[in-house]
C-alpha cells in the first residue's frame, strides 16, 4: 500500500480556558521538510509536534499551524487591592479632616464611590498551566496525524491502480516489441550481409580486428534483446515496491529513469516503422507514470 504525499487536516479543541484550531497540509516534495507554526509560550509543545510528525510523514513538504486562543471571563474574578483601598481610605479622612477645619461640609462618602476609585478593585489573576495545555494538544495531534494520513493512504491507492494499469501497458508493450524483433530476424540478418559486404568492399588498409569490430557494432545498433530484458526486470522491480508497506517514492522516481533510459534506446535501435510506433508508446507510458511517481511518499 502506498501513500499520497498531498494531504490535509482540519480539527479544533479546547481545555478551558483555551480552544484552539490545528491545520495540516502537505505538498510533494523531494524530502520531508516541516515547517511548524505553534505559539512560543507554550513550553516543549513544538519539539513534541516536530517528533510526532517525523515518525508519521517520510516525505513532503509538511506545513503545521495552530492557533491558540484564551476565553475572555475566565479569571479569579475581582479582588479588593487592600493596600490601594488603605491608601484611598486614608486620603479620603484627611480630605474629610481639612474640610471640616476649613468649615467646608463634604457629603459622606459612599461604598460605592470608593470601589470605582482605580486600583481599589482588580482582576483576579490566574496562573494557565501551560503544561497540561501542552499535553492536551498532543494528545489531540495523534487524532489530526491520522486524518490526515487517512487522506493521502486514500489518495494512494487511486494513485496505486494508476500505477499498476500502467505497469501493465507497459508490459504489453515491451512483449510486443519482442514480438517485432522477432520477426523481424530475417531482415536483421539480410541487413547485416549487406553491411558486410560493405565492409569486404572496403578492406585496403583496414586489419581484422578493426572489421571485427565493425561488425560488432552493426549486431549491437541493431539488437534490442537487453534493452526487452532490462524493461522486464524493471516491470518486476516496480511491481514489487508497489507490494511492499515501505515509503518506495524516491525509488519508484529511480527505476523511471532507468524505465525511460531503455525506452529511448529502444527507439534509437527500432530500424523499422513499428519498432519506432512500439517505442515511442512506451515513452508516453513511461513519461505519465513518472508524472504520478511524483505524488508518491
Amino acid at each position: 500500500m502506498i501513500r499520497s504525499m498531498t494531504g490535509f487536516a482540519a480539527k479544533s479543541g479546547a481545555l478551558a480556558p483555551h480552544s484552539w484550531g490545528w491545520e495540516l497540509r502537505a505538498v510533494n516534495g523531494k524530502g520531508l521538510d516541516l515547517r511548524i507554526r505553534v505559539p512560543d509560550w507554550i513550553p516543549t509543545l513544538e519539539t513534541g509536534l516536530r517528533s510526532v510528525l517525523s515518525a508519521g510523514v517520510a516525505r513532503g513538504n509538511v506545513t503545521l499551524g495552530l492557533r491558540v486562543i484564551r476565553e475572555e471571563g475566565t479569571g479569579g474574578g475581582l479582588t479588593v487591592n487592600e493596600a490601594q483601598l488603605a491608601t484611598v481610605l486614608d486620603a479620603l479622612g484627611r480630605i474629610e479632616s481639612a474640610a471640616m477645619d476649613a468649615g467646608v461640609s463634604l457629603a459622606p462618602s459612599k461604598a460605592t464611590d470608593i470601589v470605582t476609585m482605580r486600583g481599589v478593585l482588580e482582576q483576579a489573576v490566574v496562573e494557565d498551566d501551560n503544561d497540561a495545555l501542552a499535553a492536551a494538544l498532543l494528545a489531540e495531534f495523534t487524532g489530526v496525524l491520522a486524518d490526515f494520513n487517512a487522506m493521502r493512504t486514500a489518495e494512494g491507492a487511486a494513485l496505486e491502480r494508476i500505477l499498476r494499469d500502467q505497469l501493465t501497458e507497459i508490459k504489453h508493450l515491451t512483449a510486443q516489441a519482442a514480438d517485432l524483433a522477432q520477426a523481424r530476424s530475417a531482415q536483421t540478418a539480410e541487413i547485416l550481409k549487406r553491411n558486410l559486404a560493405r565492409v569486404m568492399d572496403n578492406l585496403d588498409g583496414i586489419t581484422p580486428d578493426r572489421i571485427e569490430a565493425e561488425l560488432a557494432l552493426i549486431a549491437v545498433k541493431s539488437d534490442i534483446t537487453e534493452e526487452i530484458d532490462r524493461l522486464g526486470a524493471h516491470v518486476a522491480a516496480a511491481t514489487e515496491l508497489l507490494d511492499s508497506d515501505a515509503p518506495i517514492g524516491r525509488k519508484l522516481d529511480f527505476l523511471m529513469q532507468e524505465f525511460n533510459r531503455e525506452a529511448n534506446t529502444l527507439c534509437a535501435k527500432a530500424q523499422s516503422s513499428e519498432l519506432t510506433r512500439v517505442g515511442l508508446a512506451l515513452k508516453a507510458v513511461i513519461d505519465q507514470m513518472r508524472e504520478q511517481v511524483q505524488n508518491v511518499e
